[in-house]
């Protein structure tokens, strides 16, 4: 990332205006001072409108990385600058459901325009009474069945690099492509019931 002269970018802070009198009809200082202004605009420019860079909606697309980069977002660089922006924004949210299975989901519906039903295979279990048998072992699997929402066709590559990266180390991990969504999914989950 670089900003670097911009040919004809007026600066909003001529030099040779703000010399004293003396110099303001002398034309090798005014000369000099225009080629101080020529290198400085692009800086000056920068700083006037720094809050901008700061916007992920506002920011400069070279500016995407950096940002992303501060709140600790792995943005492909291959997807849509738009998605990039996205997650930029919601990286906070995404960060603070991370390991669950919400945000599991809201990270494949965010980046991949899915809908997923997550089965998660490990767990713990207690009991109140004493000495109660010990429960069977869980299945070990993260199960993640998604089905296309946003767009025709989901690529099960990319969605089992994500899941992999959210799967704890303990589990194996699978993923399922539907066509649509499945006649078995339990409806009385709060995070199925919400809109995209």
């Amino acid at each position: 990332m670089t900003r670097s002269a911009v040919p004809g970018l007026p600066t909003r802070y001529p030099i040779g205006e703000l010399l004293p009198a003396i110099y303001a009809d002398d034309d090798l200082a005014q000369r000099f001072t225009a080629g101080l202004d020529t290198v400085l605009a692009p800086v000056l420019s920068t700083l006037d409108n720094l809050p901008a860079y700061f916007d992920p909606a506002l920011a400069p697309a070279d500016f995407l990385p950096w940002l992303s980069s501060w709140v600790g977002v792995d943005a492909d660089a291959a997807w849509p600058e738009e998605l990039r922006r996205a997650v930029v924004v919601r990286a906070v949210e995404l960060h603070r459901w991370r390991g669950t299975r919400r945000g599991l989901a809201e990270r494949l519906r965010l980046c991949f325009g899915v809908h997923c039903d997550i089965a998660d295979g490990g767990g713990a279990a207690w009991s109140s009474t004493a000495g109660t048998e010990l429960p069977g072992a869980p299945p070990g699997e993260l199960r993640v069945r998604v089905w296309p929402v946003r767009a025709a066709r989901v690529d099960e590559a990319q969605i089992m690099d994500v899941v992999a990266a959210s799967c704890p180390v303990h589990l194996t991990c699978r993923v399922e492509v539907l066509p649509g969504p499945p006649d078995d999914r339990p409806h009385d989950r709060p995070e199925d019931q919400r809109e995209a």
